[in-house]
């Protein structure tokens, strides 16, 4: 049977991995001079985890997929995922780890910015990947968290953590918009099938079976998770991939109040509204129109 290791505390990563606990809220670590994970075994994260690999790394899995994990890269894991860890025979550590609970942010600025660091919930295929450059910059930063965990703790302790944190997710921000840049062709790609997806949807009954489409709807069958596919449709376009499904509402109930043979309410029905009064709201706040007015004026 799988081993599942469930790991609430970063003390019990440290065990495992055999690093000294400098402090019970935050570890950073070389990997290259820590012991290599349990193999075939599932860990349950109760805090936040970076890792910059370096180097041939085993295999990590995050859904019970393969993480795109090659040198220069950055996986991102949050409290309570997953992870699978598959390492071939001979196996070395490389890269370097930062670990961080919940609780040493709390109360900072950084807690209330947690949210936005939307890659702590992309899939395996959608890590970070850096140059040269990006990859120093990085490993200043993880050793400037470091260095201060070698120092006394006083005053200025936490707060100069959490910020050395803070600016390693604010450049890691910054590294993922450069690689969505780089990535326009596949981008591009994604952004075509996205609206023949829409299409497809609202052309058959998917919409009278199971109602409006979600973000989560469209991700699943990019192959992408909602969170990343969320943040390239924003990146590219300008608008958020909600947008754009509310636009499509919008464009193809313009169409529709013209055929005069259905009432409001099946018009509604068919696009996969529950209620023909959502139905109303939503078209009013984008049109300044009721729809039976829209009919009337056109």
């Amino acid at each position: 049977m799988e081993q599942i290791i469930k790991l609430e505390r970063i003390a019990q990563y440290n065990k495992l991995k055999e690093i000294e606990t400098q402090h019970p809220l935050i570890s950073v670590f070389d990997n290259s001079k820590t012991k290599a994970l349990p193999n075939h075994c599932r860990m349950h994260f109760g805090f936040y985890a970076v890792f910059l690999k370096a180097g041939v790394c085993g295999e990590l899995k995050y859904g019970r997929n393969n993480y795109d994990y090659d040198d220069g890269t950055m996986v991102f894991v949050a409290p309570g995922q997953v992870i699978e860890v598959k390492n071939e025979d001979g196996y070395k550590p490389m890269g370097l780890g930062l670990l961080f609970h919940p609780d040493i942010i709390k109360g900072t600025a950084l807690a209330k910015k947690m949210s936005q660091y939307s890659f702590f919930s992309y899939d395996f295929h959608e890590a970070l990947h850096l140059s040269l450059k990006e990859q120093q910059i990085i490993k200043d930063l993880f050793s400037k968290i470091e260095y201060e965990l070698n120092q006394s703790i006083d005053k200025h302790s936490k707060s100069i953590i959490t910020n050395n944190i803070e600016l390693l997710l604010n450049y890691c921000v910054r590294f993922y918009d450069r690689q969505f840049i780089t990535r326009e062709s596949i981008n591009t790609d994604i952004l075509s099938k996205f609206e023949n997806l829409l299409n497809d949807y609202f052309l058959s009954e998917a919409p009278q079976d199971s109602g409006l489409p979600s973000v989560g709807y469209f991700a699943e069958r990019l192959h992408l998770s909602p969170n990343y596919f969320g943040d390239l449709i924003k990146k590219e376009t300008g608008k958020s991939a909600q947008e754009h499904i509310q636009l499509k509402l919008i464009n193809l109930a313009k169409e529709r109040i013209f055929d005069t043979g259905k009432s409001v309410s099946q018009i509604a029905f068919d696009l996969g509204f529950k209620y023909p009064q959502h139905f109303n709201r939503m078209f009013k706040k984008n049109t300044g129109y009721t729809p039976i007015e829209y009919r009337s004026l056109n």
